[in-house]
């Protein structure tokens, strides 16, 4: 069998050049990495553009989901027999019928909701993004500032739709693929508690809660979160 293409699939507020690092890293251990462009509308129709990116791949995938991200990679790998493993990078693990919103409320702790700015949709509902005045000690704190401005900058909004819709699957496939969770101890979009809960609840083969770490453990971690899909390579 021909190693595992890495799938990277960035999750609200950020966008694919935030896999950056990862992706050096993975290249340097002559791994092939696409970073998908997550379209942010809606779990359903983001699952399924990322199924069709899939679909264009030879050989098995290992999918890296970032935040919202892990709702998608979860939804798109579904009854996807090319998936040989997921990681979750300070991401939700969702189970049938939760959405990203009633996880992070699940446990006290995330501040994500008091920085948001709303801004109604043309085409119907709201979509959100962080303030940028916000940007920096809501999503990743300890990056420098100057990072963090260009972080604030360049985030892609997401909608209320997507935040709020439940994981279609009649099952998650954490229940039948191996998976590896990577997270921060000072998340301040979702709470450390629920990652532990949700790779407790998956049986993850591989947890590293990282000391210190933000949102973006990709971003402040690269090394850490590249082991960890090393591990699930093999």
């Amino acid at each position: 069998m021909s190693q595992p293409t890495v799938v990277l699939v960035h999750g609200a507020f950020a966008e694919s050049a935030s896999w950056a690092a990862v992706i050096e890293e993975l290249q340097a251990n002559d791994v092939r990495a696409i970073a998908a462009a997550n379209p942010l509308r809606s779990l359903t129709g983001d699952a399924t553009y990322l199924r069709d990116l899939i679909a264009t791949i030879d050989g098995p995938v290992v999918l890296v989901g970032h935040s919202y991200g892990g709702m998608v990679i979860t939804e798109a790998a579904s009854g996807n027999d090319k998936i040989t493993s997921l990681v979750y990078v300070c991401a939700f693990a969702p189970d049938r019928s939760e959405s990203a919103f009633a996880l992070s409320a699940k446990f006290p702790g995330s501040t994500l909701g008091e920085t948001l700015q709303v801004y109604p949709v043309r085409t119907g509902g709201n979509e959100f993004v962080i303030r940028p005045e916000r940007f920096h000690h809501q999503f990743c704190a300890e990056l420098p500032a100057r990072e963090a401005a260009l972080m604030a900058a360049t985030q892609r909004p997401v909608t209320e739709a997507a935040l709020t819709e439940g994981l279609a699957a009649d099952a998650p496939a954490w229940r039948s693929i191996p998976s590896w969770f990577v997270f921060g101890d000072e998340d301040r979009n979702i709470p450390v508690a629920l990652h532990r809960f949700m790779a407790a609840r998956a049986s993850a083969k591989g947890v590293r809660e990282i000391s210190g770490a933000s949102h973006v453990a990709g971003i402040s971690h690269p090394e850490s979160v590249t082991a960890s899909i090393l591990e699930a390579l093999r």
